[in-house]
């Protein structure tokens, strides 16, 4: 897992062929006048979803792992809180990994927390076990899904 300010991205561009051209779109959109939904940068290697997603207290926020996809996330409207829980770590399948979503769940509960505000992000790799949207309200959030 990484955390850091849009402004230190540069920091990371190198760390993966796809992170520049993330970086440099999250960095030109406004999210906070984008619409819903899925946008292609470089088909299913490269893409972005923006959501109005309801938080929910920590018991309700599951821990989630992906095989395929590293997770790029920021909130916009407001501070987000992830748990976290290094995958080897993880005991408590809820189900099988879903192939087709890249996602699967697990019952167990996260060795920390993290507060993200705004203009800042954490990167999730397939060994962070992660449980977004932590918190009160609904926060406009931004995940971008770069393939492995």
């Amino acid at each position: 897992m990484i955390i850091d300010n849009l402004k230190n991205t540069e920091l990371y561009e190198n760390l993966h062929p796809l992170f520049k051209q993330a970086f440099d779109y999250i960095k030109s959109t406004d999210f906070s006048k984008a619409e819903i939904g899925k946008t292609e940068l470089q088909g299913k290697d490269l893409f972005v979803m923006v959501s109005d997603s309801t938080l929910k207290n920590t018991e309700d926020a599951k821990l989630e792992v992906h095989d395929r996809y590293i997770d790029i996330q920021l909130p916009v409207s407001m501070p987000e809180t992830y748990g976290w829980l290094g995958r080897s770590e993880l005991k408590n399948e809820k189900a099988p990994m879903n192939n087709e979503k890249d996602i699967q769940f697990f019952s167990d509960k996260p060795s920390s927390y993290t507060l993200i505000t705004p203009g800042n992000f954490v990167i999730f790799y397939p060994e962070d076990a992660h449980a977004p949207c932590v918190g009160e309200g609904v926060v406009r959030k931004v995940v971008v899904k770069v393939k492995l």
